[in-house]
């Protein structure tokens, strides 16, 4: 499984370009995201993800979680999403 990470300052459309490029890789990928303006970010990212690959016949499913994560040393609460295809 990728993992992305994402921040309030990512651009949604390439987070779900990056997003695209797992699933159609046939892989799963995990979303990580720290605090409200990226969790907005990465929840419009997938959004935006579902648009690309529905032509495709593509149906992305996603389980959003909390988790643990350490970002500088430090163990930090994320919302974890995972994106798999369907």
């Amino acid at each position: 499984m990728e993992v992305l990470k994402v921040s309030s300052r990512s651009v949604p459309n390439s987070v779900a370009g990056a997003i695209c490029g797992v699933i159609r890789k046939g892989n799963s990928v995990e979303i990580q995201a720290i605090g409200a303006g990226a969790t907005n970010q990465a929840v419009k990212a997938v959004a935006v993800a579902r648009g690309f690959l529905e032509p495709e016949g593509i149906e992305l499913i996603c389980f959003p979680a909390f988790g643990q994560v350490t970002l500088n040393d430090e163990e930090r609460t994320a919302m974890i999403i995972t994106c798999e295809k369907r």
